[in-house]
């Protein structure tokens, strides 16, 4: 495996295929105050290339570019999170996608655990680390350790998205997945406007627990 660190922007002359693996770090998890901090890209070739963005202008037109682009496709995990970020942060709408979180709540109805952890060591046998889960992304200087988890949560969506869409066909649920895909953008404008808790399509319109 290879990291490579870019300051403020992708490198103009990187080729990620028809297939890009994101994840996102903020400095916390609220779509209100937390900034986007770095942007983890991976071809599913073992490498992962890491961008740490300026928190002020988010000037990276390479990398809009790419998470932009209508002809490749972008494999997250839990990507309800990741394109509201890149949605408020970067001003860009990221589509077409694959979740891997939701292909996994379609397909792995016989359990209720659906982390990227949990799908790596079950459906792939790696074990991942999420010792560096809780850290400062906002920092100037990132560790080796903070650099090498930012990768992990990249290296492996590729070979997970394969494993789930052959279950996705076999259980005839493919249309179904590709339909919660296409609805992500909506989602996430639902979450950036304030209805990020609130079950919408719910009778009584409660907050979700």
């Amino acid at each position: 495996m290879t990291v490579y660190f870019h300051k403020k922007d992708l490198p103009a002359d990187i080729d990620f295929g028809n297939s890009v693996a994101v994840d996102t770090e903020t400095q916390g998890l609220s779509l209100i105050r937390d900034k986007l901090c770095l942007v983890q890209l991976s071809a599913g070739d073992d490498d992962a290339h890491i961008v740490q963005v300026d928190r002020e202008s988010f000037d990276c037109p390479n990398l809009k570019a790419l998470l932009s682009n209508p002809k490749v496709t972008k494999i997250f995990h839990f990507a309800r999170f990741d394109v509201a970020i890149l949605k408020r942060d970067l001003g860009i709408d990221c589509t077409p996608v694959f979740c891997t979180k939701i292909a996994s709540g379609l397909v792995r109805t016989y359990t209720d655990r659906h982390g990227l952890k949990d799908l790596c060591r079950e459906l792939l046998g790696i074990d991942l680390s999420k010792q560096q889960q809780s850290s400062d992304w906002a920092s100037e200087e990132l560790s080796e350790a903070q650099l090498a988890y930012a990768a992990s949560d990249v290296l492996h969506l590729h070979k997970l998205k394969t494993v789930l869409t052959g279950r996705l066909l076999r259980e005839g649920r493919m249309e179904m997945a590709e339909a919660c895909y296409n609805f992500l953008p909506t989602r996430a404008e639902l979450d950036l406007k304030g209805w990020e808790d609130i079950d919408i399509f719910s009778h009584s319109m409660r907050r979700q627990n």
